[in-house]
């Protein structure tokens, strides 16, 4: 969330492993009190290096919450011996880079029913569900995330966790982290497509409005049960599903809005379905790409042991 990257890696040349630890100055005290956004971050994160190290032809061993005595020692990839011929996943390098959150207006164009297979299957490669929402659903979970917008817009907590990591232009604070002014995408004049508003309400100058989707494209991530490994599956999940939307030609946003809220989370569901806890809502279309934005140093993420 807000683009706080809460991920730290250590590599031990020695024993050829990575290891993902969870890095607290990107957590959300009020937004994300159980750090489950903080696990799905991570996650992703860790859905990249296992990406990459498939990239440059290793196999990997990863293991997930590997020390049931240190909590925030998320996952470890110990590279195993030469890749061979399998290209999954690194068949998904190239849009490794050119992945980027897009808060801008897509068309509302249908989604290939092939496309739609092709990311059902990327999550259930990571023990994940993923479901198009349609119909009175749809509805649904588009009112429970303008809910939960508006919640925010007055919640000081939300707020101030806002605060921390968005950047207006005249910031002085270090740009490696947060979403800047630049990234916030277009105010919403028309449309139903829930973005979350980056300025909190305020007015900035010069910042454009534009139509929204009537009837987004939203899918549903959720998994059978609600612990830390979950959110960790689900973050490789999404950003498996991300990468291959990416190479698909669609753009996508986050809509984690109404999962920032307990009393809004559980009715994302869909009661008819086996659907069991709801990790992530992604918004998915043909559209503008979005913007880069900053990442911190690779020495500031990386510590590389003997």
């Amino acid at each position: 969330m807000h683009n706080t990257q809460p991920w730290r890696f250590q590599y031990s040349r020695r024993g050829r492993v990575f290891r993902l630890r969870a890095d607290l100055r990107g957590a959300l005290p009020h937004t994300d009190p159980e750090l489950r956004a903080l696990h799905i971050g991570c996650g992703a994160a860790l859905m990249n290096l296992r990406v990459a190290v498939a990239h440059e032809g290793w196999e990997a061993a990863t293991r997930l919450l590997p020390d049931p005595v240190d909590p925030m020692l998320l996952a470890s990839v110990t590279l195993t011996r030469p890749l061979g011929d399998e290209a999954d996943p690194a068949a998904l390098y190239p849009a490794v880079r050119t992945r980027h959150t897009s808060r801008f207006p897509f068309a509302e164009t249908e989604i290939p029913a092939s496309v739609r297979s092709a990311l059902v299957d990327a999550a259930h490669r990571e023990h994940v569900a993923l479901s198009f929402v349609s119909g009175w659903h749809l509805q649904y979970v588009v009112d429970l995330a303008l809910e939960a917008e508006a919640r925010n817009l007055t919640d000081a907590g939300a707020a101030a966790d806002l605060a921390r990591f968005t950047r207006a232009a005249d910031d002085t604070r270090p740009a490696t982290e947060g979403v800047p002014e630049y990234a916030f995408g277009p105010r919403r004049r028309i449309g139903k497509a829930p973005v979350r508003d980056f300025a909190g309400g305020r007015s900035i100058p010069g910042r454009p409005t534009a139509d929204f989707e009537t009837f987004p494209h939203l899918v549903l991530l959720s998994t059978a049960r609600d612990r830390p490994v979950d959110w960790l599956r689900t973050g490789q999940a999404v950003e498996r599903v991300l990468l291959r939307a990416t190479l698909a030609g669609l753009s996508a946003s986050f809509v984690t809005q109404a999962l920032e809220w307990h009393d809004l989370r559980w009715p994302l569901r869909d009661p008819t379905s086996a659907m069991a806890h709801v990790q992530m809502v992604l918004r998915l279309g043909y559209g503008p790409r979005g913007r880069q934005t900053p990442r911190r140093p690779v020495h500031d993420v990386l510590d590389i042991e003997p």
